[in-house]
């Protein structure tokens, strides 16, 4: 078992989409997604809220968390989302950047534009790593 954590600053918005589009597309049998914030907002973005929910994917009740290094020990694979410098570095057998627009206070359609570019990522990065679920 796999355990893929995404990271960006305030944990509610990028890295809450990949981590939920992880979960819905990834076999849970051979990877699973964590999400997490150098610096977690209270809540997720409600305009992220609202995209992702236009795709079957609730996330009104999900709180961005810190990201510790308790959950850092637990990571195989670190996926960071447009922090830049803020996100630590953390040992981790592999780390990937996806420089990603912050969807936070953007119109909807900007977030749509962003969410569908983190589904294709994400999907790509299950396809590569043979994580797909025999469903999807």
């Amino acid at each position: 078992m796999q355990t893929v954590l995404f990271a960006c600053i305030h944990n509610a918005g990028r890295s809450q989409m990949a981590a939920a589009f992880f979960r819905a597309l990834s076999d849970p049998t051979r990877a699973t997604a964590e999400s997490a914030g150098t610096e977690p907002g209270p809540r997720v973005h409600p305009e992220v809220v609202v995209a992702m929910r236009e795709v079957g994917l609730d996330l009104d009740g999900v709180r961005p968390q810190r990201l510790t290094d308790a959950l850092a020990a637990r990571v195989d694979l670190l996926v960071t989302m447009g922090c830049g410098q803020a996100c630590p570095a953390i040992p981790v057998a592999r780390r990937i950047d996806w420089p990603l627009a912050d969807p936070r206070g953007k119109p909807l359609e900007e977030v749509r534009r962003i969410r569908d570019e983190i589904q294709v990522r994400v999907a790509a990065l299950i396809v590569e790593r043979g994580w797909r679920s025999g469903g999807v």
